[in-house]
Order: C-alpha cells, then sequence, then structure tokens
C-alpha cells in the first residue's frame, strides 16, 4: 500500500525542500516553510491528469488549434469587467482577495443575482450560514429567487453537486476552509489550500465552469497560502481600501485574458457596492482655496488615465533622524528623490521631517510620480502655493534628467477634459498638434521644471 509522501514548502516561493528549514535558500523568507503531505496516487497519471481542461492528451501543431474566442459574459459590474480584461471567460479560475471587511462577499453576491437572472449559477459559502447570506441579499435589495445557495467544505462534494447542478459560474467563499478528504492537515493548511485549489481549477476547465475563488490575506496583506495558488489561477485580483474609505479599489495582478494592473473604483453605500465611472473626479475634490506642497498628476492605470492629488508636507525636524513617511508611494523612491533635489536642485531637507501622502487611498507604483512629487516638496519648503490649474507627471533621473513615460498624449488629453490649463511634463511627451486651451512646457532637467513655477 503506498503511503502519502510528505515534503516541505514554502508559502512564499512554492519551493519544495525534503526537510523543515528555517530560512528558505530560493526567496531567503525565514519561517514560511509548512509539512506538505502530498495524496496517494491513484493510477497512471494519480489526480493530475487534465489539468488544463483536456483529459485525453493529443500532439497538436499551432496551425491546428482552433483560435475562436470564447464568448465572454458582462459581471453586471463595468468597473470589474474592466478588470478582467472585458468580462468573465468560461472555464476561467479567478481569485480575489483582499483585507476582512473590504467587501468581497458584497461585491460577488451583488454580482451572483445579477447572472442567476441569466444563466444557472451556485454559490458555495463555506465561512457564513444561508441564513446569514440570504440577510445581506435581503439589506442590500437583491433579487434572491434565481441564485442557487450551498454551505458546504468538502471539495468532493462540491464537485459532486455542481455536475448534477451544472452551473455556468461558481464562487467559493473561501479557499481557505476548503478540504479534501485525502489530506491529512487541517483546512487552511498549505497542502488543502493547494490541492483544494487545484482541485477547483481542474474541475472549472474541464466543465468550461467559471470559478471565482475568495482568498484571505495576511497581516502584511498578500495573499494567504501557498504561492503556487497564484500560479493555478487564470486571474488574480485584490479588493483594497480601509475601514474608514467609502471607496474600494479592485486592482488585478495576473490576468491570462487581459492586462494586468487594471484599475476599478467602487464606493461603498448602504445597498452595497457601486461602480464609480468617473474616479479622477472623487480623486480630485480639492477645496477652492491653494494650498503649499499640493500638486495633480496623472497616473496610467492599466488601459486609462488617472487623476490624482499628491500632497507634501516639509517641516522642521527637532529629532536627530528626520522622518520620511510616505502613503501610497514607494519609500525608497521618496529617498531617492530627496537626494535628486539636493544634488541637482540646490535643496538641501537633511533637517526636515518630509511627509507625503497620495489623496483617496490611491498606492502609486509608477516612475510618473517623481517630478510631481519633487514640485510638491519644494512647494511646501517654499512655503508657496502651485496654480490650482496645473498638472505635471515625468520620471526623473540619477543625474537630475526628466525622462518621458508612456501614453503621454493620453495623459495630456485627460487632464485638458477636467479643466487645466498648464501641463509640466517630459520634453519628449510634449503632443506635435497644439491642445485647444492648455499650455504645454516640456522640460528636459529637474532646474527646468523649478524655474517654471
Amino acid at each position: 500500500m503506498a503511503k502519502n509522501k510528505t515534503s516541505y514548502v514554502c508559502t512564499e516561493c512554492g519551493a519544495d525542500f525534503s526537510r523543515w528549514l528555517g530560512q528558505c535558500p530560493e526567496c531567503k523568507a525565514w519561517n514560511t516553510i509548512s509539512e506538505f503531505r502530498q495524496p496517494k496516487a491513484t493510477g497512471r497519471g494519480g489526480n493530475f491528469s487534465g489539468f488544463a481542461g483536456t483529459v485525453a492528451a493529443q500532439v497538436q501543431t499551432l496551425d491546428s488549434i482552433d483560435l475562436t474566442d470564447l464568448p465572454r459574459f458582462s459581471s453586471g459590474f463595468l468597473e470589474f469587467d474592466r478588470v478582467l480584461g472585458g468580462g468573465i471567460v468560461p472555464g476561467s479560475a479567478i481569485l480575489i482577495g483582499g483585507e476582512p471587511g473590504a467587501g468581497k462577499s458584497t461585491l460577488l453576491l451583488q454580482t451572483m443575482c445579477h447572472l442567476a437572472s441569466q444563466m444557472p449559477t451556485l454559490y458555495i459559502t463555506g465561512e457564513e450560514s444561508l441564513q446569514q447570506v440570504a440577510m445581506r441579499a435581503k439589506r442590500l435589495g437583491l433579487a434572491t429567487d434565481k441564485l442557487k445557495l450551498l454551505s458546504e467544505t468538502s471539495v468532493e462534494n462540491i464537485c459532486h453537486i455542481a455536475e448534477r447542478e451544472q452551473p455556468k459560474i461558481m464562487v467559493i467563499d473561501s479557499i481557505q476552509v476548503m478540504h479534501m478528504a485525502d489530506i491529512q492537515s487541517a483546512p487552511g493548511s498549505v497542502s488543502q489550500v493547494r490541492e483544494s485549489a487545484a482541485f477547483l481549477t481542474r474541475f472549472a476547465k474541464q466543465h468550461h465552469v467559471a470559478m471565482i475563488l475568495v482568498g484571505h490575506v495576511t497581516k502584511d496583506g498578500s495573499l494567504a497560502g501557498p504561492k503556487v495558488l497564484e500560479h493555478c489561477i487564470d486571474c488574480s485580483i485584490m479588493l483594497e481600501g480601509s475601514t474608514d474609505s467609502r471607496y474600494r479599489t479592485l486592482r488585478g495582478h495576473k490576468n491570462r485574458f487581459g492586462a494586468v494592473n487594471e484599475l476599478g473604483v467602487f464606493g461603498m453605500t448602504g445597498t452595497g457596492l457601486k461602480e464609480v465611472k468617473n474616479p479622477s473626479a472623487i480623486f480630485l475634490n480639492r477645496g477652492e482655496e491653494q494650498t503649499p506642497g499640493s500638486i495633480v498628476m496623472v497616473l496610467w492605470e492599466g488601459t486609462r488615465p488617472l487623476l490624482v492629488e499628491i500632497q507634501a508636507l516639509v517641516d522642521h525636524s527637532a529629532l536627530g533622524n528626520p522622518r520620511r513617511v510616505a502613503v501610497g508611494a514607494e519609500q525608497n523612491r521618496l529617498a531617492m528623490l530627496l537626494a535628486i533635489l539636493h544634488r541637482h536642485g540646490g535643496l538641501q531637507m537633511n533637517d526636515q521631517d518630509v511627509f507625503v501622502n497620495v489623496v483617496g487611498g490611491v498606492k502609486v507604483t509608477e516612475t510618473s510620480i517623481d517630478l510631481a512629487l519633487l514640485l510638491a516638496l519644494v512647494s511646501s519648503f517654499r512655503d508657496r502655493a502651485l496654480p490650482q490649474d496645473l498638472v505635471v507627471f515625468g520620471e526623473v533621473g540619477l543625474s537630475g534628467e526628466i525622462r518621458p513615460v508612456p501614453s503621454g498624449q493620453e495623459r495630456i488629453n485627460e487632464a485638458a477634459k477636467h479643466g487645466f490649463k498648464r501641463a509640466i511634463v517630459p520634453y519628449n511627451n510634449v503632443p506635435k498638434t497644439k491642445i485647444e486651451g492648455m499650455k504645454v512646457i516640456g522640460v528636459k532637467k529637474l532646474s527646468e521644471a523649478l524655474e517654471a513655477i
């Protein structure tokens, strides 16, 4: 009789080892290696045959493969469809994560109630009772006569019932409470999450069922469970937003059917999540009075521009080691920009506390924030307000040069639509044709940008 094989898996990078280690040799993370017991093999191929959807293995050439696009169907939210790449693909496995209370279950319940009137649906709840889900649906005012619910945590039973019901889309809430009979460890462990996700993904592809898995997050905000969980699914999206904010952002981190880093914005109301079709308007809710350290920049999120306000506060520090705080921006990039400002701008802030904030809870990861952040710091340091109709974007190099950023023309056009009259941009991003009502100033060096303000 075959025995279960025991290995040790790193929850951060998914590397396998024959024994437990304190530090993972692959990703150098500490205390991330957990015991993993593989299930017994069930004949040739074991439980892993037909993982990609075809049970019978067949060799084909590229030109013989049918390239007909799978028909997508809408979730009912245009912002949700945007993040998914245009809609839900049949047979796809989607993983959605987020902090507790962000609204994952609310968003999926609204989506499933909308789709239940168009196609067979199945909502699997493993954390809440059926009465709790029904109470939430009633509070949100949703149509509850078509959506089918099931309270179950056994993956084998769920797939058996799904074969009988034949839904077009399923929701598993959540993958951390699912378990398989062949795995001896407790639900939520590395082995249970890994095998449960693989089994459900294989079922989705073989039966062309769109599968949405809800995942928990750890204390640092990353998805809980082994890293292989994100590798085996098709789309990985995160619902972000603090509990004291009424806005939620849905961001794509992985998408096999569309662009990554797409951003969808929702507003949390008493009747559930409402999509925000013009997110730039909510992030630009500025006061009429001009204040130093405030400036507007244009991000490029996925396939659309987004206007956000950058705020900076520079104040004399009473500490020997001045503070450097960045909310919504990268801490290391702020330190680098302060060094560039000292070397090529002639402004020294070694004895100043520096605080940076991106209004609205937006997290900026692209380099187009550099020039706007530097001008906001200078504005606060000199206590001189910048014009309200000014928009800025551009990347700043270590030698003080202003580098162009992608989609510069689209960024300027978006700013012009919102009434901005002036723009300071990299010289190579200046449009060839003049934009009516917009004065575009192209700069090549940091010193030129400082002179322009």
